[in-house]
Order: C-alpha cells, then sequence, then structure tokens
C-alpha cells in the first residue's frame, strides 16, 4: 500500500531493485493509499482490501501470496533463501509479497493470502517494510549463490 515519495525511500527502493535484476525478475506495483476524508478505519481497510484484490485480479497475479503481517511467522534470512530455492523448485517459481497500509490489512487479505511472514514485533512503516522487504530478498539470493553479501 502507498507510493514511496520522499526520495531517500525511492534511492533504496532502486538500488535493491537494481542488484536483484541481476538474479530475479521482479515487479512492483503500488496501491494508492489515498482515501476520501470522513472514512472510519473499518473503510479505509475495506478499500485497501478492494484496490488490493483488483490489482491481483488485473495483473493475473496467481503466485503464492506472502503477507506481511506483525502476526505471521517470524523467520531468519537463511530461512528466506531457502523459501525462495523451494519455490523455485516447485515449477512456479513466482512469489507475490502484500505490504500493507498503516491500518494493517483487512482480515479478508489475511485469509486470502498463502503465508505471513513478519520481520518481528516490532511495527515498521510500510515504506521501510518495503525496503526491509528488498534487502531481505537480496540477501537471500547471495546466501543461496553463495556469494559473499550477507557474511
Amino acid at each position: 500500500m502507498g507510493r514511496l515519495k520522499e526520495r531517500y525511500w525511492t534511492e533504496a527502493a532502486a538500488e535493491y531493485s537494481k542488484r536483484l535484476s541481476s538474479y530475479l525478475l521482479l515487479r512492483l506495483f503500488e496501491v494508492d493509499d489515498r482515501v476520501p476524508a470522513g472514512f472510519s478505519d473499518a473503510q479505509v481497510l475495506a478499500k485497501e482490501a478492494a484496490d488490493i484484490k483488483g490489482l491481483l485480479l488485473k495483473q493475473r497475479i496467481s503466485s503464492p501470496l506472502i503477507l506481511l503481517d506483525i502476526l505471521g511467522k517470524q523467520t531468519s534470512s537463511e530461512a528466506l533463501a531457502q523459501r525462495l530455492t523451494n519455490q523455485e523448485l516447485s515449477g512456479n517459481p513466482s512469489l507475490a509479497f502484500i505490504i500493507g497500509g498503516s491500518l494493517g490489512v483487512d482480515a479478508s487479505i489475511r485469509q486470502l493470502s498463502d503465508e505471513q511472514l513478519s520481520f518481528g514485533p516490532i511495527t515498521l512503516p510500510h515504506n521501510l517494510a518495503r525496503i526491509v522487504l528488498l534487502e531481505q530478498l537480496y540477501r537471500a539470493t547471495k546466501i543461496n549463490r553463495n556469494e559473499p553479501y550477507h557474511k
């Protein structure tokens, strides 16, 4: 959810996207997080859920969906690397990650996801969560290739 607006976020995302492009096909989709004034939290979550579902449908994304969620399973970089390897070996190397907005995600998105992954019990702004995800994907690819970045 949301667009990266500040230069430091866009530059960090661009750097990790560039690094990842040597290893995998990365497609980033941003869902507009602006909502009409006066929306309740429940209405915001419902609108965001509808927007996420619409994007998945429009882009024909049928990959396993991994929701980044504070309630999700915590994992190590090495375990994420193994998850990427397992997905690649499954014959369908694609994965789709969903990062919610400032209120989290609607329960329907949690139910739609195949897995929930957590970066720990801390709350991260969605901009930072995106950068951490990109960095961890990059780290996982380096681990899988026994390259020195992760040491």
